[in-house]
């Protein structure tokens, strides 16, 4: 598979705002942090046209209360991956839950998923459910708000995924293995910043 990107596009601050009041329509009792990140939370950067979106928590024992929650509305509860990132939990939301397909409304679990809904053409947002106390809270805001403030290094983004696109991955895990050296060493600069300009 090719990875595309789109252009920066102003729609995906809008797209975020109205998920996130989606979002807080049923999860607000918990008093969350949304915040948009990854690339579609940078203005200038291209990106895939899913928002990334995270949801912070205050208490670890909050995160299994979400999937409940978001039962019946356009979201995918990946549970595979507790297993290996156990501080987090994985949503994807769907463009519009697909009536025909004769799913039940309620939430899917991945292994009710049929292959055509792994598409990524079908998603709106990848939703990141973590607790705020965590490292990885940290390290997503910060390198948000690096590459929001180092443009140089938001340029060496750009050229790095713009030689991504041009290959073949197996799937989307596989590209973001091509990114991970740049994003390690960037998220690494970019907490160390952000520590010393939010004491």
């Amino acid at each position: 598979m090719k990875v595309t990107f789109e252009k920066y596009n102003p729609s995906w601050k809008i797209q975020f705002e109205s998920i996130k009041n989606e979002l807080e329509e049923s999860i607000g009792f918990l008093n969350p942090e949304i915040e948009h990140i990854g690339s579609t939370s940078v203005e200038g950067l291209s990106a895939k046209p899913i928002i990334d979106i995270m949801i912070g928590v205050k208490n670890a024992e909050d995160l299994d209360k979400i999937p409940h929650l978001l039962q019946g509305q356009d979201y995918v509860y990946y549970e595979k991956y507790n297993k290996d990132m156990p501080y987090r939990r994985f949503f994807i939301k769907l463009i519009n839950r697909p009536k025909n397909l004769g799913f039940p409304e309620t939430i899917f679990k991945e292994e009710d998923i049929p292959e055509k809904l792994h598409d990524h053409s079908l998603r709106v947002a990848h939703i990141h459910a973590i607790p705020v106390s965590s490292e990885h809270w940290l390290r997503h805001i910060a390198f948000r708000d690096y590459l929001r403030t180092h443009s140089h290094v938001k340029q060496e983004y750009q050229q790095l995924k713009e030689v991504l696109s041009k290959k073949e991955w197996y799937d989307g895990n596989d590209y973001n293995a091509g990114k991970d050296p740049f994003i390690k060493r960037e998220e690494r600069n970019a907490v160390q910043w952000y520590m010393e300009h939010h004491k």
